[in-house]
């Protein structure tokens, strides 16, 4: 490697995938606990509301801010650091919170961090995708990043059994893994202090899908993409309402719902690499899968019949895996390396609003009329291939092999 590259590019995409699976196992291991503690501390049902949603809508809304600033400092490796050393210090101590606001506070500020390292993250992750793939790399990446989002729930209640349920040392040990995936990261760093050479100079990009890409901050193909995404979403019933009717309806034993979303994550990692390495051959029109997917998932995931229950649950596995790689994926490749944590930014915020009205609206049709869920998220899916549709209508996606795509872009350049 020339310049500041130390590492190649999918070095560079699986170490990051191990600083997200640690990240995730200090996360994901606090978010299985947040309710119970919160409720210890005196909590209501409405106050755990209000804070979770608080909480994650900082998440997804802040990226409207980092994203741009990102973008504009470009000191990508900076916000990264911030965001993860943010959750490594705030879930550690958030176990020996003395009080409903300090927990409160913790339990936000852990949101923020993630809101603050996700889009540069992402356009890191972007550039050495642009060497082994943009489909691959996101894949791998996911499949990788899941492992945690698993054993971090696991290692807390195995901590609580060993403590007689105490939250400080629970939490506590979780401030492990979260030293090194900074540790983790800080040596990446140093190994690709410019991660941008990745995708320039001598390692060109394959040319984006939109060929306005590089001459408009957010092309109108990316709002176009964008609509798609969110009515995808906006379409996909919540796991925790897919659980509940497991557990309500009595069809799944609670003790085995574990299991089953073990089962799911497994199906959500399986599915990223098998449609990230797709996309790289024959480009977003994997995404069709998503839609037709996300309409069958009701149908069977709020059956009567348990086999009929967990297939559902695995197709939402499946969807899952499409959603957090492949879509990303496609961004990469629609917008220039100049703005694109800002595109992630603002997608993200986009795709959590969808997601905050699809589970009020999948809640309440739940209750109402399961045929009317079933008919409703199948016409939302309609409306995603139109979006759809309209996307691939602007552009014509050739997947060429990566010679052909270098030269083709040395051509654009």
């Amino acid at each position: 490697m020339s310049g500041t590259l130390r590492i190649g590019a999918w070095r560079f995409v699986a170490t990051f995938g191990v600083v997200s699976l640690l990240a995730d196992i200090v996360y994901e291991g606090a978010r299985s606990v947040t309710g119970p503690i919160l409720a210890l501390l005196g909590a209501t049902a409405i106050v755990v509301g209000i804070v979770t949603g608080i909480g994650e809508a900082a998440a997804l809304l802040l990226r409207l801010i980092s994203g741009p600033l990102a973008d504009r400092t470009r000191r990508f490796w900076a916000w990264a650091i911030a965001g993860y050393a943010i959750t490594v210090i705030a879930v550690p101590t958030l176990g020996f919170a003395g009080t409903l606001g300090a927990a409160a506070v913790l339990i936000i500020l852990e949101r923020v961090g993630k809101a603050v390292r996700s889009p540069a993250k992402d356009a890191l992750l972007s550039f050495a995708t642009a060497q082994t793939g943009r489909g691959k790399g996101f894949a791998v990446h996911e499949a990788i990043d899941q492992f945690g989002a698993v054993l971090g729930p696991l290692v807390v209640a195995g901590m609580l059994a060993l403590t007689g349920v105490q939250y400080g040392p629970s939490l506590a040990v979780l401030a492990v893994p979260g030293m090194v995936a900074l540790g983790l990261l800080f040596w990446l760093r140093s190994r690709a202090r410019d991660p941008e050479l990745f995708e320039s100079g001598h390692h060109p990009q394959a040319p984006s899908i939109a060929a306005d890409a590089g001459q408009a901050r957010l092309p109108r193909a990316f709002w176009i993409y964008a609509g798609f995404s969110a009515a995808t979403i906006t379409g996909f019933a919540t796991f925790g309402l897919i659980s509940f009717h497991m557990v309500d309806a009595g069809i799944i034993p609670p003790a085995v719902v574990p299991l089953v979303y073990a089962a799911v994550m497994l199906v959500d990692a399986l599915v990223a690499l098998g449609t990230g390495w797709i996309y790289d051959r024959i480009g977003p029109s994997v995404l069709l899968a998503l839609p037709i997917l996300c309409a069958a998932i009701p149908a069977l995931a709020f059956a009567d019949a348990s086999w009929a229950v967990i297939a559902g649950a695995l197709l939402w596995g499946a969807a899952l895996g499409i959603q957090e790689s492949t879509l990303r994926a496609t961004i990469a490749d629609l917008i220039s390396r100049s703005h694109r944590a800002t595109a992630y930014g603002i997608y993200a915020a986009i795709l959590g609003v969808a997601a905050a009205a699809g589970g009020a609206l999948a809640g309440l049709l739940y209750t109402q009329s399961l045929a009317a869920l079933v008919v409703v998220t199948a016409l939302i899916q309609a409306g995603a291939l139109v979006f759809f549709a309209l996307f691939f209508g602007r552009r014509r996606w050739t997947a060429t092999p990566a010679p052909d795509r270098n030269r083709a872009d040395k051509e654009q350049s």
